[in-house]
C-alpha cells in the first residue's frame, strides 16, 4: 500500500551558477531555499499566508533534517515534491524529495507549529487546516 501524500506539490527547479559550490555541486543552503519554495506552495494552495496574517497567526519551523543521497550538478533537470505527512493538534510534519534527471537525490523532513503573532506562543493547528488534511486523507 502506497503512503498517502496529503497536500502534495511538485515544482521544477533550475540549478543556477550561484547555487553551486567550489566542488561543482548544489550547495547545502540551496536545499533550504527549495524547501521554502515547496512549503510556500502548499500554503498558497491550502492555507494562504495572507489569511493567516489577517488572523494574527503564522507557521514557524522548529526542525529541518536533510539527507543528501546523491549530489545535484549544473544542467541536471531537478524536481522537488513535498507533502504533509502528519498533522497533530499542535504540530505539522512535511516530507520532501528532490530528484535530478529522474533519480532521487535528497530526502528532507520539516516540523513546525503555528504561533500567535502577538504573544509569540504556539497555538493549536487551525481547524480549517485540520479539516482539509482529514478530508484529503479520507479520499
Amino acid at each position: 500500500m502506497q503512503e498517502k501524500r496529503n497536500f502534495l506539490v511538485e515544482l521544477p527547479f533550475e540549478v543556477k551558477t550561484y547555487d553551486i559550490d567550489f566542488a561543482g555541486i548544489v550547495s547545502n543552503i540551496v536545499y533550504l531555499r527549495w524547501l521554502e519554495d515547496l512549503r510556500l506552495e502548499i500554503l498558497k494552495r491550502k492555507f494562504p499566508l495572507a489569511r493567516q496574517l489577517e488572523q494574527g497567526i503564522a507557521p514557524i519551523l522548529v526542525k529541518t533534517t536533510i539527507e543528501y543521497r546523491r549530489p545535484i550538478r549544473m544542467f541536471q533537470e531537478v524536481k522537488g515534491e513535498m507533502w504533509m505527512r502528519d498533522l497533530t493538534e499542535r504540530k505539522w510534519v512535511l516530507e520532501a524529495r528532490f530528484y535530478a534527471d529522474g533519480e532521487e537525490t535528497t530526502r528532507a523532513e520539516q516540523t513546525g507549529v503555528f504561533v500567535n503573532l502577538s504573544s509569540g506562543r504556539s497555538i493549536p493547528i487551525p481547524e480549517s487546516l485540520r479539516l482539509k488534511f482529514t478530508t484529503e486523507a479520507e479520499e
